[in-house]
């Protein structure tokens, strides 16, 4: 699957809205965190589906807590 750059700005966003480390989402995605760090310097935008969910249900994730509060 292809990271789209919309969606690897809005990674970028909700982790610095968090402002929480590269190693933290990792902790939170459960995906590497050499993986995050090559998708957010641009060298890796082809991923695995597995991958691709983790992020995305994340950043819906970050939506609902948002909403509860």
């Amino acid at each position: 699957m292809k990271l789209t750059n919309s969606q690897i700005l809005a990674l970028k966003r909700k982790r610095g809205e968090l402002n929480i480390s590269v190693l933290e989402m990792s902790r939170e995605t459960g995906v590497s965190r050499w993986t995050l760090d090559k998708i957010f310097k641009g060298e890796k935008t082809n991923i695995h589906k597995s991958t691709f969910d983790k992020l995305n249900d994340w950043l819906i994730n970050q939506l609902d807590v948002l909403k509860e509060q």
